[in-house]
């Protein structure tokens, strides 16, 4: 009876978690990076466009989202200890010296979530969750706050990885259920939460477990847990993983959740947690680009993650281990990103490398229709609306490209703003939302 719901509950609601004036989870409605979005505008800068800028206690890079006219986000406020007392924890705490630099410490961590009007951009709840003392050393290049939360029917979903996951009535701002699903991060936190019909499904590949967990949504209470394939690495460090899932529909309509990890690439059965189909990789670890997917070509586009990253193509429709199967389509090595997500629009697949170099292939074929050097380094992942791409900088340079079959850089803004644009772009009619170390902006109408 259950499963019966559930598959009727996914005709109702699959594939689209909202309407087109709500951005609700990582990259959007979709999940993808497309925006349903017009009037966003071409140049924008601290003096053109700008609707209003807020300034955010705390830090974080997860992305804002949006329902109801109101934005939502993760953040920490952080503790710091003196240098000296930092590098007595990171020796405490086992890290190799050649590691200290590349490692940020925080004495104690305030978790919350905050709420900012739409139209005003006045930060109207400051909504604090736990309070964590003497957390885990974290990379430089992460925050305590970088998953993106989640909206779904006036709930928000925030899961701050090993610290803690969250339900909140959005209304009023009460917690309404919290878990906590201890892993060791290494680096810290970096899956964020995703809704798929009545779950809240969680991928956790830690160094010392690896494995991806399906919650009630309503309760928090567990509805299956699923192991991750066994992994050839000899350390936990390579077979961690920080990568986002996404639900697809097969040709023969048969619903995946489909869950990247190092080394192995996983379709599940989104009622049980069974394990559908998996691929084996490679030897890529520390995976954060979210696949994408195409209904056109029944394949789904992943980045192999750290290492030598390589961008495959993979048929959904296998069964068992694919491996070493014609369900591999294709495969490109060269200048693929280890922490953007790629973008798919109109037949072409987008990338944008760490180091700021952009590709276009064909999404069919693998055929790579352009390169160009973008510059910059990238975190975030490219987002297209209103008929335009934009790449945003860690330097706070955004740049907009038209899309297509030709390389054409149709505008350069940059912003004035000293800390980095780490957090991925959100857009809706009229607007487009970006976050910074300290401040959210809303350029536009």
């Amino acid at each position: 009876m259950k499963s019966l719901f559930l598959s009727l509950l996914a005709i109702l609601s699959f594939p689209a978690l909202a309407s087109a004036d709500s951005w609700p989870q990582f990259r959007g409605p979709d999940g993808n990076g497309i925006a349903n979005a017009d009037n966003i505008p071409l140049e924008f800068d601290e003096s053109t466009n700008l609707k209003w800028k807020t300034q955010l206690p705390g830090r974080g890079w997860s992305s804002p989202v949006l329902a109801d006219g109101k934005i939502w986000l993760t953040t920490a406020t952080e503790v710091f200890p003196t240098e000296e007392e930092r590098l007595k924890i990171l020796e405490a705490s086992g890290e190799k010296p050649k590691t200290f630099k590349a490692r940020q410490v925080a004495t104690s961590i305030k978790l919350a979530v905050q709420q900012v009007d739409f139209e005003t951009g006045k930060l109207e709840r400051d909504i604090e969750l736990t309070t964590v003392k003497s957390p885990k050393a974290i990379h430089a290049l992460n925050s305590f706050a970088s998953p993106t939360p989640v909206l779904d029917e006036g709930k928000l979903y925030a899961h701050f990885g090993t610290y803690g996951t969250f339900c909140l009535d959005t209304s009023n701002g009460e917690i309404l259920w919290k878990e906590q699903l201890p892993l060791e991060h290494s680096v810290g936190p970096g899956s964020s939460p995703f809704i798929h019909e009545g779950l809240l499904v969680l991928i956790c590949d830690g160094t010392d477990q690896q494995y991806v967990t399906a919650l009630d949504k309503a309760t928090g209470k567990k509805v299956w847990r699923t192991e991750r394939p066994e992994m050839r690495a000899p350390l936990g460090d390579q077979k961690k993983a920080y990568s986002t899932p996404i639900a697809v529909k097969t040709a023969a309509g048969d619903s995946q959740l489909i869950c990247m990890g190092s080394q192995w690439l996983v379709a599940y059965e989104p009622e049980t947690g069974k394990e559908i189909w998996k691929f084996d990789h490679g030897s890529g670890f520390s995976v954060v680009p979210r696949p994408v997917f195409s209904d056109k070509t029944q394949q789904v586009y992943i980045s192999t993650g750290f290492g030598k990253p390589q961008l495959i193509a993979v048929k959904v429709d296998g069964k068992g281990d694919i491996t070493e199967t014609d369900k591999i389509s294709w495969r490109v090595k060269k200048s693929i990103p280890a922490k953007p997500s790629f973008l798919l629009h109109d037949g072409l697949l987008y990338t944008i490398s760490d180091t700021g170099v952009g590709f276009c292939f064909d999404a069919a074929s693998g055929e790579e229709i352009w390169g160009a050097r973008v510059g910059g380094n990238y975190s975030a992942s490219p987002l297209f609306a209103d008929g335009k791409i934009f790449f945003s900088s860690h330097e706070g340079k955004v740049t907009v490209i038209k899309p297509g079959r030709t390389y054409e850089v149709l505008a350069e803004n940059q912003l004035d703003e000293k800390s980095k644009l780490m957090a991925s772009p959100a857009a809706v009619d009229g607007a487009f939302l970006i976050r910074s170390e300290n401040a959210l902006y809303r350029f536009g109408n």
